[in-house]
C-alpha cells in the first residue's frame, strides 16, 4: 500500500472539490435531481443522491485498488500520483472558470459508454418504488463527468480500495447541497448557485489551491 503524504487532507481536499463544484452538479444532473423533488416523495431525492454516492465510492474502489495492486510501491509512483491529482485540480478550476476546457475532452470520450447506459437510468428513474431510484442515482453516477475524474485522481492516491472508496465519499458528501438543494429548495438558490459568477469564483479558489499545491511539491527540492 502507498503511503501518501497526508491522506486526511486529501479527504478534505475531495470534499472542497465536491463542494465548489455546486454549480456544476446542477448544471450536470440539477435538472433530474429538481424533476424528482417535484414529482415524487422527498424521500427520494436522498435516495437518488445515495446510488449516485455509491457510484462514486465503488469506482473510487476499483481505482484505488488498481493503483495498489499494479502501481510499483515506493516514492517515486505517489509523487507522480500527487503531481497528476493536482494537475487536475488545475484543469478542474479553469474548466469552472470558462478559461479553459480541456477536461470537456476527457468526458467526451466516455460518452459513447454513457449513450449505452443513459437511457436505463432514464427508465429507472421514472418507475415508482425505492429501489428503482436507488439504481436510477447509482446509474447516474456513471454520467461523464470532468468534476468526478478529477476527483478520481486524489482517490488514487490512497492506493488502496478503501482508500479509494473513502476519497469519493468526502467527494459526494461535498456534492450533495446542491443537489438536495435541487430536489427541495427554491428556484433563487438554484439560479444562484448555476451564476457564472458563482462558478468562476469557485474556479478561482481551485486553482490558487492547485498552485499551492504545486509549490509544496517543489519546496523540499530548495
Amino acid at each position: 500500500m502507498m503511503n501518501p503524504i497526508n491522506p486526511s487532507a486529501d479527504l478534505v481536499t475531495a470534499l472542497l472539490m465536491g463542494l465548489a463544484g455546486a454549480g456544476h452538479c446542477l448544471m450536470m444532473c440539477g435538472g433530474i435531481a429538481s424533476a424528482m423533488g417535484i414529482n415524487t416523495r422527498p424521500y427520494h431525492v436522498w435516495l437518488y443522491n445515495l446510488g449516485r454516492v455509491c457510484s462514486y465510492m465503488l469506482i473510487g474502489a476499483l481505482v484505488g485498488g488498481a493503483i495498489g495492486l499494479f502501481a510499483p510501491e515506493g516514492g517515486y509512483t505517489t509523487i507522480i500520483l500527487r503531481w497528476l491529482a493536482v494537475a487536475f485540480l488545475l484543469l478542474l478550476g479553469l474548466y469552472f472558470t470558462g478559461w479553459f476546457s480541456g477536461l470537456v475532452y476527457l468526458e467526451k470520450s466516455a460518452r459513447p459508454i454513457w449513450r449505452k447506459i443513459q437511457p436505463l437510468a432514464a427508465k429507472l428513474r421514472n418507475k415508482p418504488g425505492i429501489f428503482a431510484t436507488f439504481f436510477a442515482g447509482a446509474l447516474w453516477g456513471w454520467l461523464p463527468c470532468g468534476m468526478v475524474y478529477s476527483a478520481l485522481s486524489w482517490a488514487a492516491l490512497s492506493g488502496s480500495a478503501s482508500g479509494g472508496a473513502l476519497t469519493m465519499a468526502a467527494f459526494g458528501l461535498g456534492t450533495l447541497p446542491a443537489m438536495i438543494a435541487a430536489g427541495h429548495f427554491s428556484q433563487f438558490l438554484h439560479r444562484f448557485l448555476r451564476a457564472q459568477g458563482v462558478r468562476t469564483a469557485m474556479g478561482v479558489l481551485l486553482i490558487i489551491y492547485a498552485l499551492w499545491s504545486m509549490l509544496t511539491l517543489i519546496k523540499p527540492f530548495f
